[in-house]
C-alpha cells in the first residue's frame, strides 16, 4: 500500500473527519496519514484502543515512536497518560494494550536502525522555553539528535509562524487551529512538508497547540523488504 508515499510533495490530512479503519487486531482502529508497506510498513497514523484491548507481545523492528493523544496507553513499562511521548527503538519489544482506552499518533519505521536511545516523556510535567531565535512561540523539547528534532510548539492567536524546513518538517494539530496555503488546520489535521520549503502559517483566534517534527525527511528510511515478507 502507498498513501502519501511521495516524500517529496506536500501532504494533507484532515483526519478528525477520516472515518476509523479497523486493524487486524480487534478492539484497535486507525486513520492512516502516510503508509508504504502492507501490515509491516513505514507509516504515520492515528490508532484508537477499545477499552480492554491489547496487542500480542512483539518487536518493533524498524523502531516505534508515539504521542498519546486521550486515554491511558499501557504496556508493561508502564501506563502512559495523554500528553506521553514514547520511543521504542529498533529492536524493542512490549505487549501494548489499554484498559480505559486511548488514541495515539504513531510513526513506524523512520529511526535511525543503528538508534537504541528509549524515551519517555510526561509532557505534563515540563514546562515550556521560549527560545530567543524564535520570540514568537514557546516550546517543549521531546527528542533531538542528528537527523530530527521533536518538539511541542505554542503558538499565539493570530500569530504569522514563518519556519524554515531544510529537513523538512511534519505539524499534527492537538489543540485550536491555524491557516496555511488557504487551508484551516484543526485538531487531528496534520501536514507533512518536503525537504527545502518554507512554513507560513497563522494561528487561529485561539492560538495553537502542535506536535512538530523538522530534519527527518533528509534522512529517508523505507522498510528492508526481507523484514515485510516476515
Amino acid at each position: 500500500m502507498e498513501l502519501h508515499a511521495d516524500f517529496t510533495r506536500r501532504a494533507v490530512v484532515h483526519a478528525a473527519r477520516l472515518a476509523w479503519v479497523a486493524s487486524p487486531m480487534a478492539g484497535v482502529e486507525r486513520r492512516m496519514l502516510d503508509r508504504v508497506g502492507g501490515e509491516v510498513a513505514r507509516a504515520t497514523s492515528i490508532v484508537r484502543y477499545a477499552p480492554e484491548s491489547r496487542f500480542s507481545p512483539h518487536v518493533h523492528d524498524g523502531g516505534e515512536e508515539f504521542l498519546v493523544l486521550d486515554g491511558v496507553f499501557q504496556d508493561e513499562h508502564g501506563d502512559f497518560p495523554a500528553g506521553s511521548y514514547i520511543r521504542n527503538p529498533p529492536q524493542s519489544r512490549h505487549t501494548p494494550g489499554s484498559k480505559p482506552g486511548c488514541t495515539i499518533f504513531v510513526k513506524l519505521w523512520q529511526f535511525d536502525p543503528a538508534d537504541r536511545t528509549h524515551v519517555r516523556v510526561d509532557t505534563n510535567k515540563l514546562s515550556y522555553v521560549r527560545p530567543a531565535e524564535r520570540v514568537d512561540v514557546e516550546l517543549l523539547p521531546l527528542f533531538r539528535d542528528a537527523r530530527e528534532d521533536v518538539r511541542l510548539e505554542r503558538w499565539p492567536a493570530q500569530s504569522r509562524i514563518e519556519l524554515s524546513l531544510p529537513g523538512g518538517g511534519e505539524f499534527l494539530v492537538l489543540d485550536g487551529a491555524f491557516h496555511e496555503a488557504g487551508e484551516t488546520f484543526e485538531t487531528q489535521s496534520w501536514l507533512r512538508m518536503p525537504v527545502g520549503v518554507q512554513l507560513e502559517a497563522t494561528a487561529g483566534p485561539r492560538g495553537c497547540l502542535v506536535w512538530v517534527k523538522t530534519g527527518h525527511l533528509a534522512h529517508p528510511q523505507t522498510v528492508p523488504a526481507a523484514a515485510m515478507r516476515n
